[in-house]
């Protein structure tokens, strides 16, 4: 019963929700987090899928002799490298993950961010603070065109989105994008309710690496106070938030993707999981 004024809050609505981290190479996590998608789709909600690839691109950057750099919290990425992101995320990540849907909910479908026009981005020359920095072809998202993802949510699909974008200045070339950050951009674009970005932390600490100034919720305006003083890693997922929130987007939330079913638990129960961020 805790579960149906959330159910009633979020009927219809669009939830973005981010997959990274370790859960994506755990069996167990994957097929649980498969389910929590299949669940909010068949409770009415419209859930729409961005992820990564880090665990299994450092994998296969490591398989084939090229190293994992990994500057202001973004991977450096080579045009070697960028070959093994677009290999690994089209056609690894997104296939096993609209699999493992498919076996419970059988209507997901897999789209890249080049499709249609997607993301589309410009090479990241400065950091957080606006310093200058190289991160080789990594991307910063200039225009979202969301049709492509509106269409399968219209017709009762569940859109899985890889993130990688098409480089405005050389449109047949392809830019490695934050996945954070994209799902963020699209979740304005499609007018999302919430987005639940899922990592490897309990979520957002106010004294790291003090484990019990974990913060169940931040203002907008708290947050950014925090930013120049969080992890490199965490600094793209408060960024993200940020950006959603700002972008009209109601909440944004950081949970911990290691534990089993903390999707549901985000949404459908009073206290929540992980750090929240709310509109004013």
């Amino acid at each position: 019963m805790e579960a149906l004024p959330w159910m009633q809050r979020y009927h219809q609505q669009i939830v973005v929700v981010k997959f990274g981290g370790n859960a994506m190479i755990d069996p167990s996590l994957l097929d649980a987090f498969a389910a929590d998608i299949a669940f909010l789709r068949y409770a009415g909600v419209r859930p729409v899928v961005v992820h990564g690839g880090g665990p299994h691109i450092s994998r296969m950057l490591e398989r084939v002799g090229i190293e994992s750099e990994f500057r202001a919290g973004y991977r450096y990425t080579s045009p070697e490298a960028m070959e093994i992101v677009r290999m690994v995320l089209g056609g690894q990540v997104a296939r096993e993950l609209v699999a493992a849907i498919n076996e419970v909910a059988p209507v997901a479908t897999g789209v890249s961010g080049e499709d249609a026009s997607l993301f589309q981005a410009r090479r990241k020359t400065t950091d957080a603070m606006g310093n200058p920095i190289d991160l080789g072809l990594v991307g910063e998202i200039e225009r979202v065109n969301p049709q492509v993802v509106l269409a399968d949510i219209a017709a009762g699909r569940i859109p899985v989105v890889s993130t990688i974008a098409s480089d405005i200045d050389h449109p047949r070339k392809a830019l490695n994008i934050n996945a954070d950050r994209a799902a963020a951009a699209l979740a304005v674009a499609i007018g999302a309710k919430k987005l639940v970005m899922l990592t490897d932390v309990e979520g957002i600490y106010r004294n790291w690496p003090d484990r019990s100034s974990l913060a169940s919720s931040l203002t907008p305006e708290e947050l950014r106070e925090m930013l120049p003083s969080l992890a490199s890693g965490m600094i793209p997922k408060a960024q993200a938030c940020l950006e959603a929130i700002d972008g009209g987007v109601k909440q944004a939330t950081i949970i911990d993707g290691r534990v089993a079913h903390s999707t549901l638990m985000e949404i459908f129960t009073h206290d929540g999981f992980g750090t929240e961020v709310k509109a004013d």
